[in-house]
């Protein structure tokens, strides 16, 4: 089986699409939601249990992996699939993200605007051939440069991978920016001339868009990917500060995306978020939020405010009733609400478990109702059903 990428519906009133995405380890409806399994592992799940859930795709690390175990590891151990015992589609990130993000602020925070508080940054040095960090793990120096990355991705063996970029944060000026987006054109056009000398068709590359908060930028970086020979496209770099700014920034893109690849919205993944990234154009989605709100007591719900209910609320405490009357998942069809209650006041794991399978099979039951929704030219309602803020 070899790639391809075939839209099969188009809205009349949104640039929202149906797309089937095919890989070597089977297919995928599209939109779709790609879950983390940031070091070879979702949290707390088993890939059967992930199956079990309607998971189509998962995605893993570079820079997490290539710090613990090793690409060459991984590689001798025959890849990522044979590795976690996982055979289905998969894709592995370049690297840029964790390693700028990290050196500039907390993880996600400073990329996305929030929480500028200051920390020993990672990154020792940016230049035009890489980068040079500090392993989180050991502290040990490590450099990074586009082919190095492409080559790790490799070993890893992911289906689809992503060229090497700069993440710019959210607070860096438009003159930063702009050079940033320029060298990490030059890294792309390195990271897919290394893809192409050793490509053996099992893999195809994303192209990135930066440009941070700037419209014309964000053009300039589309119309480069529109001449270049990546198979799909990433959405990436600082999104703005708040949820508004965010939708904008991305349809300062849309307009200008290349035609008939898919399309994949980096680190994005709340019910609104995803409603208004299909509306753009978007394919794909991931982010870590599931599985890393079900193991601090947050558990998704439709159609409530701010799209989830914390479980360890007292109000709870004597609640019969499942998380979600309406879900099929493992979760609500045999334990209630109290008993989950007790295990997270208890510090009992199963609890994060649990709630791990419900959030999974929610993102995966709002992804098949979307996409049954566009078919149907019913997204509107759809989106009042799932989104009350």
């Amino acid at each position: 089986m070899s790639f391809a990428f075939d839209i099969t519906h188009q809205a009349s009133d949104s640039h929202a699409r149906l797309g089937v995405l095919t890989t070597p380890h089977g297919t995928i409806d599209t939109p779709n939601f790609i879950f983390c399994g940031t070091k070879a592992s979702i949290k707390g799940l088993t890939p059967t249990q992930m199956r079990d859930c309607q998971t189509d795709i998962i995605l893993s690390n570079t820079y997490h992996l290539m710090i613990q175990p090793g690409p060459d590891l991984i590689e001798k151990m025959g890849g990522l699939h044979k590795f976690m015992g996982w055979d289905g589609p998969m894709l592995t990130d370049s690297g840029g993200f964790q390693i700028f993000s990290l050196g500039h602020g907390s993880v996600a925070d400073e990329i996305k605007g929030r929480g500028l508080q200051k920390r020993n940054k990672s990154v020792l040095k940016i230049t035009e051939e890489g980068a040079e960090f500090r392993s989180y793990l050991d502290g040990r120096k490590i450099f990074l440069t586009p082919e190095k990355s492409i080559d790790i991705q490799r070993k890893l063996g992911a289906d689809l991978i992503v060229q090497l970029d700069e993440c710019t944060p959210f607070h860096v000026d438009k003159d930063y920016t702009a050079r940033s987006m320029a060298m990490s054109m030059r890294w792309g056009d390195r990271s897919l001339a290394e893809w192409k000398r050793k490509d053996d068709g099992k893999q195809v590359m994303y192209g990135i868009v930066q440009g941070g908060i700037y419209p014309d930028l964000r053009k300039e970086c589309c119309e480069w990917l529109q001449n270049s020979g990546f198979f799909g496209t990433a959405v990436g770099g600082s999104l703005g500060g708040h949820k508004e700014q965010m939708y904008e920034v991305v349809s300062y893109c849309t307009p200008h995306l290349p035609e008939g690849r898919p399309v994949h919205l980096l680190g994005i993944g709340g019910f609104r978020d995803i409603f208004e990234g299909v509306k753009l154009g978007m394919d794909t989605f991931d982010c870590v939020s599931p599985t890393r709100l079900a193991r601090h007591g947050w558990a998704l719900k439709k159609g409530v405010e701010k799209e989830r209910i914390n479980v360890r609320n007292a109000r709870f405490k004597e609640e019969s009733g499942p998380v979600d009357e309406s879900c099929a998942c493992p979760c609500c069809q045999s334990y209630s609400l109290s008993y989950l209650n007790h295990l997270f006041r208890a510090g009992e794991m199963l609890g994060m478990q649990l709630l791990s399978l419900h959030n999974v099979f929610t993102m995966n039951r709002l992804m098949r109702e979307l996409r049954t929704a566009l078919a149907n030219d019913t997204l509107k309602p759809l989106e009042k059903e799932w989104c009350v803020s």
